[in-house]
């Protein structure tokens, strides 16, 4: 699959997160203090609730529910009571919008 529109990046506010469905995947997008952009899966790997309706804190996206708070970067949890990491795509900016593809993760290291 190739990348799919997703939302056009003046549609953002800073550290807000967005909920959009790409091809089925529930994509939280964000765009951070700094003013990049970022997307990761949508939904907690702890509660399966939306990550979108947290709170962005720095680089990390905190989910509502219970607290966990997961890196933009990796998706890795940054505390519990999640564990499991989210995935975490790669952002592509084209003429003012943001595209994602929905079946590409990226490798963390």
């Amino acid at each position: 699959m190739a990348r799919e529109f997703a939302i056009a990046v003046d549609e953002l506010q800073q550290d807000q997160a967005v909920r959009v469905v790409l091809d089925g995947v529930p994509v939280a997008i964000v765009k951070d203090g700094q003013g990049e952009i970022h997307a990761i899966g949508d939904t907690c790997s702890h509660g399966a609730v939306s990550l979108a309706e947290g709170f962005v804190e720095g680089d990390t996206l905190e989910c509502w529910a219970h607290g966990s708070a997961f890196s933009l970067k990796t998706g890795i949890p940054e505390n519990l009571p999640a564990f499991e990491p989210v995935p975490v795509f790669v952002v592509e900016i084209e003429d003012g919008n943001v595209y994602i593809d929905p079946t590409v993760t990226k490798v963390v290291k």
